[in-house]
């Protein structure tokens, strides 16, 4: 479970006097917990991952931001977060590896336009799990239909 790991990275941080990687745990320690509060009944593995999922998405989504507005040094600390959370997530499957999966499931489904898109979404990730990311996925995929 990520929640029993979290106090021992916390102090290891605070040792360090790594102050970017203890705010980023304290934070994930506190978005966990107010998860646990939400639903009130301790959260499984999934739920978690799915915490921390959520956090490294908030991330990814303050880099292009900032990026689009010229604040490199804030995108930087973003991208270091993300560094963080992402040692919390299982390893993602390679471009190659998830390429082959997206080429095998447009053959399979027979899909042949955009129209496909979301159907060919659901079957690529119900294969991948947890192994590849949502936003990755989405634009593989979208690359591949506006192909045909």
């Amino acid at each position: 479970m990520i929640i029993d790991n979290l106090p021992k990275a916390i102090q290891e941080a605070m040792k360090a006097r790594d102050t970017i990687r203890l705010t980023t745990l304290q934070m994930l320690k506190s978005a966990i917990n107010y998860k646990r509060i939400e639903l009130m009944h301790d959260l499984t593995n999934e739920d978690e991952l799915a915490v921390v999922r959520s956090e490294a998405k908030k991330r990814r989504d303050a880099i292009e931001a900032y990026t689009k507005a010229g604040r490199n040094e804030l995108a930087e600390k973003e991208q270091t977060e993300l560094k963080i959370l992402a040692t919390f997530l299982p390893q993602q499957m390679s471009d190659e590896k998830l390429e082959s999966i997206v080429n095998s499931t447009i053959t399979k489904l027979g899909a042949t336009s955009m129209a496909d898109m979301g159907k060919v979404i659901g079957a690529v990730k119900a294969t991948t799990k947890d192994a590849a990311d949502g936003s990755r996925v989405s634009s593989l995929v979208k690359s591949k239909l506006q192909q045909k």
